[in-house]
């Protein structure tokens, strides 16, 4: 008995024993299975991510200008420029020849908020006179400043079919005084891409439109291409309707603005829907980056993706889309003084826009509003004396930004006009010693512009940005004439599709 008690202890043990060695085994089995997923999974990002990289394509950043704006209070800012050239199969999608010169079909740019939670576009109308500075040719020379020019024209300059984005970002930053970040061009063959890889973007068309309205040359109404109302595009069709400018409202570039700013919004509306999980962006990034043109700074897939999941906190109520403030000059459109200036003001001192519906928290305790703009923190300005000059025709200006500054306890030591009168942006001239002084006088007049000068002392020279707290903008020397509109409200990713979308 003794021998048989003994013996099942023995063999109670060896069964457990068998058993934990087949869990251990089928552990084992998993966990290698597991880790045999994880290299695939991971292998397969890297090879995305390779497909990606050699996707994209880069600019020459040597075209960009040497004499480049500083970085403003924060955020970021990212130009993207809707292409129409026709190289690389682009003509099967917007007609015309291979060899014709790249030009912009659409622009704006986007301002990410310090907080990454609120964004600002804003629209440049093709058709803006704006100047162009020097810009680089494809021969390495540098073309002369044109002025009272058109926008797009920045695009053309040097008359090769892929464009000339440096040049276009050069205008953009001398029109604005706001430093680009990064730029972006698209393609008809991305954007038609990256509607497909959503599913189709969600559009809403005013009336009923013909193919005599995609192409007035045509001499007859033709078929019906849209109908009226809501509806869902992709490719071809979405094309279509984000370039089409006749038949609907005034048929300005104006209108056709503002169903581009709509088109985006439901686009980003689209992408947060389906969240930004691999089955939404792999697909989406794959097609876009087949018909991108970046800066270096954006050159690697890495890169892209990062900025992309940068973005991914904004909701859409905090998307805005506006256009840049503009009058009618014959048929062309030209900027609204002092408006423009005080919409690059605020985006230079990343502060919201009057209206956008972001908090005036968003950016931290003490942001300034977008009609006040008070300091982030209590300044002390006692014991520093400077002098205050009105470097535009409005009348008054002076004496507002002077009482502004005695309530921080700054001397002022004189008031009166600068010799020149047609000053756009507020500069903060300080002499030899008073950098330490000029830095604090900038946190009352946040987005002035610091410049070394040889008088001693400190000197403020306000231009058209310049909003005195007490009120909400300065008014308007420059009311021009005709149709046009000063300052628009703009719309949000959140808003109805159908809603405002044609001027005239």
């Amino acid at each position: 008995m003794s021998d048989r008690h003994a013996g099942k202890p023995a063999h109670h043990n060896g069964g457990r024993t068998d058993r934990r060695r087949r869990r251990t085994g089928r552990a084992r089995t998993a966990g290698l299975l597991t880790l045999s997923l994880l290299v695939l999974a991971a292998a397969g990002t890297g090879w995305f991510l390779l497909r990606l990289n050699s996707n994209i394509s880069t600019f020459d950043t040597d075209g960009l200008s040497r004499e480049r704006p500083a970085a403003g209070a924060g955020g970021q800012n990212v130009l993207v420029i809707g292409s129409d050239a026709r190289t690389d199969g682009n003509d099967r999608l917007g007609g015309g020849r291979k060899d014709d010169t790249g030009r912009s079909d659409t622009a704006f740019l986007l301002h990410v908020f310090r907080d990454s939670e609120h964004a600002v576009a804003v629209s440049f109308p093709r058709d803006t006179l704006v100047e162009i500075p020097p810009c680089k040719l494809p021969d390495g020379s540098w073309t002369a400043a044109r002025r009272n020019t058109m926008f797009n024209a920045a695009f053309s300059v040097g008359g090769s079919r892929e464009g000339n984005p440096a040049c276009t970002q050069n205008t953009v930053e001398k029109l604005t005084g706001l430093r680009v970040d990064h730029t972006v061009v698209v393609d008809f063959q991305g954007f038609s891409a990256m509607t497909e890889a959503v599913g189709g973007v969600p559009v809403c068309v005013p009336e009923d439109l013909y193919q005599g309205d995609l192409n007035p040359n045509r001499g007859s109404r033709g078929a019906r291409v849209f109908r009226a109302g809501e509806q869902t595009v992709s490719g071809q069709r979405a094309l279509d309707y984000v370039r089409i400018r006749h038949g609907i409202g005034d048929g300005s570039d104006i209108g056709r603005i503002k169903r581009q700013q709509a088109f985006v919004g439901s686009l980003v509306k689209k992408i947060k829907e389906k969240g930004f999980g691999p089955t939404t962006l792999l697909p989406l990034a794959d097609a876009a980056t087949e018909s991108l043109t970046v800066d270096e700074g954006l050159g690697t897939a890495k890169k892209m993706v990062d900025f992309a999941m940068s973005l991914k906190d904004i909701d859409l109520e905090n998307t805005e889309f506006v256009t840049i403030p503009w009058r009618y000059q014959g048929n062309r459109v030209a900027v609204r003084h002092p408006q423009a200036e005080r919409l690059w003001a605020d985006l230079r001192a990343d502060r919201p826009r009057k209206g956008s519906g972001a908090p005036e928290a968003s950016h931290g305790p003490g942001t300034p509003s977008p009609s006040a703009p008070a300091p982030r923190t209590p300044v002390s300005g006692t014991g520093i004396s400077v002098s205050v000059r009105n470097g535009t025709t409005t009348p008054g200006l002076a004496a507002a930004a002077a009482a502004e500054l005695r309530a921080h306890h700054f001397t002022v030591t004189g008031v009166g006009n600068a010799e020149e009168r047609d000053r756009t942006t507020t500069v903060l001239t300080y002499g030899p010693g008073a950098r330490s002084d000029a830095a604090k006088l900038a946190r009352v007049l946040p987005g002035a512009r610091l410049e070394p000068g040889d008088p001693p002392g400190l000197r403020v020279t306000l231009g058209a940005d310049y909003r005195p707290p007490s009120s909400s903008g300065t008014p308007d020397p420059d009311p021009g004439s005709g149709r046009g509109e000063a300052e628009e409200t703009g719309r949000s990713a959140a808003d109805d599709p159908c809603s405002d979308l044609s001027y005239g």
